[in-house]
């Protein structure tokens, strides 16, 4: 807080007022030796002398009146950036996780041309599931008819136990979250291709081959929100690769 001037707290001791000094006047000039026209101009002298002793005084300044806190928080600005974009800006800028279809496949065809001998019985018998399709943008591949695995035991099951499917037949597996799904071939009598669909329907990465009655998992290290299988080896036949773009319909 500005301090206020001594003057204006507390009488001036020297000179009490300007009538005290008017009344130098009375003072006659054989006392003081002072001629009478400088007498006249005593009153005046005073009120200088008392300008100037204000005037030493430190000026006061107001201060800023406080500032009105705000009862909404939506008024407040935004606090500064810190140079440090969010993980969805960082995630767009480093480039889309897609993990590339190598050339050959890690894993080799198939030699079993129908079930493993091993596939255990169904204790009851497949779900009977809705149906969609499949159509891939940009290869020269048939459109796929898929069973749609929507649910949480749907998934669980898959293809558990079939024996045989169809060339352009397959299921799809639905998501709610976008993850880094992992499958297994737990009880999966035949040898899958996986592909690994994002929510805008690009392929992230496909799981070539994969082998019956396993219970190792597969994964490509991307984020997708649905799995199609597939039998073994029909990516690869159709040219369908990472990065490509699928519709899906009735999905």
């Amino acid at each position: 807080m500005s301090s206020r001037c001594a003057l204006a707290t507390r009488p001036f001791t020297s000179i009490t007022s300007i009538t005290s000094i008017t009344s130098i006047t009375s003072i006659t000039s054989t006392s003081l030796a002072i001629p009478a026209a400088l007498a006249s101009l005593v009153p005046a002298l005073g009120a200088l002398l008392l300008g100037i002793a204000l005037g030493a005084c430190e000026r006061r300044v107001d201060e800023p009146l406080p500032l009105t806190p705000s009862s909404n928080l939506g008024d407040v600005a935004p606090p500064a950036s810190t140079g440090t974009p969010p993980a969805s800006t960082v995630e767009r800028d480093a480039g889309r996780c897609i993990q590339p279809t190598p050339s050959t496949p890690e894993r080799p065809s198939p030699k079993l041309t129908g079930p493993d001998p091993a596939c255990p019985e169904d204790p009851t018998g497949p779900f009977q599931l809705a149906t969609g399709k499949v159509t891939f943008l940009e290869a020269k591949a048939p459109d796929v008819t898929v069973e749609i695995a929507r649910r949480e035991q749907e998934r669980a099951r898959g293809l558990m136990y079939r024996t045989s499917m169809a060339e352009n037949r397959g299921m799809i597996f639905v998501f709610q979250q976008r993850n880094n799904h992992s499958f297994w071939m737990h009880n999966t009598c035949i040898p899958l291709d996986m592909l690994f669909i994002d929510s805008d329907g690009t392929i992230v990465g496909i799981e070539e081959n994969t082998p019956t009655l396993t219970d190792s998992t597969f994964d490509v290290g991307c984020p997708s929100t649905y799995v199609l299988e597939l039998n073994a080896g029909w990516a690869r036949r159709h040219g369908v690769v990472a990065g490509q773009k699928v519709r899906l319909e009735g999905i």
